[in-house]
């Protein structure tokens, strides 16, 4: 017969490590050696009970002692020993938290609902004013025929005979014994004798719900509504999920967006470029005044405070950003020719040939349709 291995050389640990250290020891051989990781590999089973068998030791105050003084002789005909039995239910579910390939007891438990995402699509002019829309979800809810228990009514659950209403089955295998989801209830650890017509022994159905949702001014992409409760329903008397509104604005023909700002562009002529004017342009917030200046020159951009987009859950308000073009003129009578040519000579800049094919072309632009 072979010695057994010493159970803190097997983790891998000192021997006045802590609990946490020999369980994250046991953790990472566990994962490494488990038997569903490595089907028919039957030195790793070996490694795999050998980790488990030094674990199930050391992490028992009683057990460790023993063995600390006596060595493996100390845990000899005593029911505290590995060799008659270990539970690998209560090891799982200590290390990973009740979830290890296939071990553990959360089929029948209850459990939260699925947290659900709607995408909702808003215009600019929406964002602007805000808005109270009315989304359809569709979603899992508990059954209202059953009241989520999947049973017909007047009919009754029962509970399984074979696993007790554990929802689980042991197996012994070898010096330890296994659990594994009841076949017979398929781990719910009850049996519907007479399933819900409504929801086919669910317990759950498929809705389309409508609700309302307020929708505040100044919103932009990728702000969020968390609605509590209004995902998916929860199993076995959990708590349902959320339900997360994610907004996305459609771009805008006539506005762009920087934050809080909007941008938008217009064109004057070049007179009311050189001397000024003042004039009227579209906002989100309806017709404004825009004084432009003696002197803009093309591209330049005018600003009107407090025009543009509201500020999210805020009183005060953006700027409206214009961007200005210039038009050229076409179509120039003689008259307008020579105005032109009378300020550009007062300019101190005189009308070159070259000057003078732009202006011909536009005076004689009209003779040249008619021909």
């Amino acid at each position: 017969m072979l010695q057994k291995r010493d159970y803190y050389e097997i983790l891998d640990v000192s021997r006045d490590a802590d609990e946490n250290e020999i369980k994250k020891a046991y953790r990472k051989l566990a994962i490494k050696y488990h038997p569903d990781k490595n089907p028919g590999d039957e030195e790793a089973e070996d490694k795999f009970k050998e980790a488990t068998e030094a674990y199930d030791v050391l992490r028992t105050p009683e057990k460790r002692q023993r063995y600390d003084q006596y060595g493996h002789a100390g845990l000899e005909g005593t029911s505290s020993g590995f060799d008659f039995g270990v539970n690998l239910d209560d090891i799982f579910s200590e290390v990973f938290g009740d979830v290890f390939g296939g071990f553990g007891r959360t089929r029948n438990r209850p459990k939260q609902g699925r947290s659900l995402q709607y995408n909702l699509e808003l215009s600019l002019e929406d964002a602007f004013n805000g808005k109270e829309v009315t989304i359809e979800v569709p979603r899992i809810e508990s059954c209202p025929e059953c009241n989520g228990s999947g049973a017909e009514r007047g009919s009754t659950v029962e509970t399984c005979p074979q696993c007790y209403g554990r929802g689980q089955v042991t197996q012994s295998q070898g010096f330890f014994t296994m659990s594994r989801p009841c076949p017979r209830c398929r781990g719910e650890g009850e049996i519907i004798q007479k399933p819900c017509r409504n929801c086919n022994g669910q317990g759950r159905i498929r809705v389309a719900r409508e609700m309302k949702l307020k929708i505040d001014k100044g919103v932009d992409s990728g702000i969020e509504y968390r609605l509590r409760g209004e995902g998916e329903a929860g199993t076995l008397g959990g708590p349902p999920g959320d339900l997360l509104v994610v907004v996305h604005i459609k771009p805008h023909q006539r506005f762009s967006r920087e934050g809080n700002d909007l941008i938008t562009s217009t064109k004057i002529s070049f007179v009311e470029a050189a001397l000024g004017s003042t004039i009227q342009i579209d906002s989100l917030a309806g017709p404004q005044k825009l004084e432009i200046p003696a002197g803009t020159q093309y591209g330049d951009k005018l600003r009107i405070p407090g025009k543009g987009m509201p500020k999210y859950r805020s009183s005060s308000f953006g700027d409206l950003i214009v961007q200005v073009g210039i038009e050229t003129p076409t179509n120039l009578n003689e008259q307008q020719h020579k105005l032109l040519e009378q300020f550009a000579e007062s300019q101190g800049k005189s009308v070159d040939s070259r000057h003078k094919g732009f202006w011909d072309k536009l005076f004689h632009h009209d003779d040249e349709d008619d021909a």
